[in-house]
């Protein structure tokens, strides 16, 4: 795994497209916060709204010379686009810039290459990291190999990027062998769990929703700790390796809580794929708790978003349970869900009868 450069000068291209679910200005937010998590810092933003990608360099002539300009100017450590790049577009804006360039799907899968801390996780994130690169090599290999490190350049599990293609291939089939190892002990364990007769509730949302937050605040009450389990920062992405414990919802009466990780608009295809064993687990689930942030101006959409990913893996819509956390942060009321604040553990107690009556509605 290559060295961490902290707080890279980062240059943001962000193109605006009309079919986006999230409007411009919250595109821009979500993308100088991906890029904070990947340990960046934006220096400056150039936009441009445009029906069609130009298929040569995705912004066009005009637009690609005021970027040189820019990057001549800010002199960044890196250009970050918000949309992906083709391995022709890559290429020639590679070799008509000397700065290294990168797109969404790099920089998403480089802070999943610094989240993940299990086997599976490290493992999921090389494959879709490797399958992503494979046919962008010649647009990457140049400026990856003369830095060696940064954003970008984590997530392949080797030193030298510009890897022979035979090789790559090799080792994205010797992640694949390894991972359908995994999901067999994954397997194993779900029986076990299916056996023990406890039922399982998975947290899902919009990433920076507060799922952990409001995980930690159920197992204050609920799990006999009654300490902190998880991480919980305002980070994107903090969660990616899923955790289980075991939360007491009355007496005598034990679930089983697991927190996933979280979702973003247009999560990159080869992620998904990398990670569909992760998140099928969650169709698994006895009840799905869909965590929402209410004070997000953008929540209605980000609820979306969330949902028809849900939709598309095919999960049951009459298991899932709206929880509206934030609640401190707002003044107004809720209505087709439970309301809570993960912060100050307002409204804990009641969503957890409110679980073990669904769960009981539905046995």
């Amino acid at each position: 795994m290559n060295q961490i450069l902290s707080e890279e000068k980062v240059l943001l291209v962000v193109i605006n497209r009309k079919k986006q679910n999230i409007d411009f200005e919250v595109s821009i937010k979500e993308m100088k916060a991906l890029v904070e998590a990947a340990g960046g810092q934006v220096i400056a933003v150039l936009t441009q709204s445009r029906e069609k990608a130009d298929s040569a360099t995705c912004i066009g002539k005009g637009k690609l010379e005021e970027l040189k300009h820019l990057v001549e100017e800010l002199e960044p450590d890196l250009v970050v686009f918000n949309t992906e790049l083709t391995p022709v577009q890559l290429r020639n804006l590679d070799d008509s810039m000397e700065v290294r360039i990168i797109d969404r799907t790099m920089l998403i899968l480089d802070i999943f290459a610094r989240r993940a801390r299990s086997r599976e996780g490290i493992l999921q994130v090389q494959l879709a990291t490797l399958e992503y690169r494979l046919p962008r090599l010649t647009g990457m290999g140049k400026k990856l190999s003369r830095t060696g490190a940064g954003i970008g350049t984590r997530g392949a599990g080797e030193q030298k990027l510009e890897m022979d293609r035979r090789v790559i291939r090799r080792r994205i089939k010797d992640i694949k062998r390894q991972l359908d190892k995994v999901e067999k002990t994954r397997s194993l364990h779900r029986k076990q769990r299916q056996r023990a007769g406890l039922p399982l509730i998975s947290m899902v949302g919009y990433t920076n929703a507060g799922k952990s937050s409001l995980f930690n605040a159920l197992c204050k009450i609920g799990h006999s700790s009654h300490s902190k389990q998880v991480e919980a920062n305002d980070r994107l992405f903090q969660t990616l390796d899923t955790t289980i414990r075991k939360v007491q919802v009355a007496p005598g009466e034990e679930i089983l809580i697991s927190d996933t990780v979280g979702f973003i608009q247009d999560l990159p295809p080869n992620l998904v794929a990398a990670f569909r064993s992760t998140l099928e687990e969650v169709l698994d689930a006895d009840l799905l708790l869909h965590v929402i942030d209410i004070s997000d101006p953008d929540y209605l959409d980000k609820t979306e978003v969330v949902e028809d990913v849900l939709e598309k893996l095919g999960a049951d819509q009459e298991r899932i349970l709206r929880v509206f956390n934030k609640m401190d942060l707002v003044e107004s009321t809720i209505s087709g869900g439970t309301g809570v604040s993960a912060r100050y553990g307002t409204g804990i107690k009641e969503l957890l009868n409110t679980i073990g009556t669904r769960l009981k509605a539905s046995s």
